[in-house]
């Protein structure tokens, strides 16, 4: 006897779960919505790991939406080409190599972690836009010759950026991080000028202007739940309106020579004249921690703690927070915090050499994100938070000591970012044969 997924019974169970569409059941098992057809159709061997993936997110057992398979012609062996296409979520980005150079334009560049990512994956940057003057000049010093646009992207965007770069030159990517915000939802489905006056409205209409084969947006996690899901969906649908099949995916920097538990939401784009999807960087198999960081980095500047709560923070072992206090000196150190829900285990964090680093926030000596060093009780300096970021030790920053941090602190992890470079230099490859 042969099995199928029964569609009637997984959309009956989605429905119970509040998942409206396949688009977003996809994205919470990680696939694409053709892979989730894929699985989803009668051709489709059930108990297969994305099967057991769609079962797990809709919290049932594989036995429930299965159902007796009565179409003999549905009974040929296909599982070698279901295989296929569902190993193909995950590129090996080792293998790629750039068949030319790329042209890209960085929006929002920060101090440039993505933008240098991209750059080691073989992308060359014809523009890079910044408003922050100390970013910017972190950009000038460390690449006289990048074209570093220092203005407001508001500006940018309605001037139009083809005045900044040469006429007539192709563009194969649009990339870059604006902040997340919310919009006024007075319609059903918005276009791009009901978001009008906010950031991703001016990445959307260079996007537009420029017509990239492909682009690529980066965000911090909560964007997923920003409004209920609907800021996301919004961009999304916007993104589609101008052209674009649009993917969206949560990467952690771990998984890519990043010594921190960074995640980062990734949305990407490509021209839909392309009949091509958008494939994963594949998870490198080393994990690295805070000691293969920090080995050997250089002395630089860095913050101190005040006296008082360098001897808090002196009773903390390696690994530890604010539970490894006397209660008495906790409830002290916490103040109203202590009594709070919620696991606060940044709050007195020491990190040890044996773990990847928690998020890097812009000063590193907040109270409620402590980021104290395994041996020495004091936060990580400069040089440390760029070796986190995996910043290489030859770029400098601009600006003062608190500049110097927010600037790390904002930007992508530069060994992230060249792993998302190659997997997109992997599709733009496609669009050359």
């Amino acid at each position: 006897m042969d099995y199928i997924i029964d569609k009637e019974k997984v959309h009956k169970i989605m429905r119970s779960n509040g998942i409206s569409t396949q688009q977003e059941l996809a994205n919470m098992i990680g696939i694409t919505k053709n892979q989730l057809s894929v699985v989803l159709s009668s051709k489709t061997v059930p108990f297969k790991s994305s099967y057991l993936k769609l079962c797990s997110v809709l919290d049932v057992s594989p036995f429930e939406i299965i159902s007796l398979n009565n179409n003999d012609e549905d009974k040929k062996d296909n599982s070698d080409s279901v295989n296929n296409q569902l190993e193909e979520q995950y590129i090996d980005v080792s293998t790629v190599v750039p068949k030319r150079t790329y042209n890209a334009v960085e929006l929002f560049a920060g101090a440039g972690g993505l933008a240098l990512g991209f750059e080691q994956a073989g992308f060359k940057e014809h523009a890079l836009v910044e408003i922050d003057k100390y970013a910017a000049e972190t950009l000038r010093i460390n690449r006289p010759k990048w074209n570093v646009i220092e203005d407001d992207i508001i500006k940018v965007a309605d001037e139009g950026i083809s005045k900044y770069i040469p006429s007539g030159l192709e563009i194969d990517l649009v990339s870059g991080g604006y902040p997340c915000q919310a919009f006024s939802y007075a319609g059903n489905k918005l276009g791009l000028d009901d978001v009008r006056g906010t950031m991703f409205y001016y990445f959307a209409q260079i996007v537009d202007e420029l017509k990239p084969k492909m682009f690529l947006a980066e965000n911090v996690r909560g964007l997923i739940s920003h409004d209920g899901g609907k800021t996301l969906k919004t961009m999304v649908n916007i993104f589609e309106s101008l052209g674009y099949n649009v993917t969206w995916h949560l990467l952690k920097s771990n998984d890519y020579n990043v010594a921190q538990k960074r995640q980062r939401v990734i949305i990407v784009g490509i021209n839909e004249k392309y009949d091509l999807r958008y494939i994963l960087p594949k998870p490198y198999e080393y994990k690295p921690v805070l000691r293969d960081a920090l080995k050997d980095v250089p002395d630089s500047i860095g913050e101190q703690y005040p006296l008082k709560k360098k001897k808090v923070l002196d009773l903390v072992p390696p690994g530890g927070y604010w539970r490894d206090l006397p209660e008495e000196i906790a409830k002290e150190y916490m103040g109203k915090s202590y009594y709070s829900g919620g696991g606060r285990t940044g709050m007195a964090r020491r990190i040890s050499w044996d773990e990847p680093c928690l998020t890097l926030t812009c000063s590193p000596a907040q109270k409620q994100t402590e980021r104290c060093h395994p041996d020495e009780t004091r936060p990580f300096t400069v040089r440390e938070y760029a070796r986190i970021q995996s910043f290489p030790d030859d770029w400098q920053f601009s600006g003062a000591m608190g500049q110097q941090y927010k600037q790390i602190g904002n930007a992508v992890p530069v060994e992230m970012a060249k792993a998302i470079g190659l997997s997109i230099i992997h599709t733009l490859n496609q669009m050359e044969d």
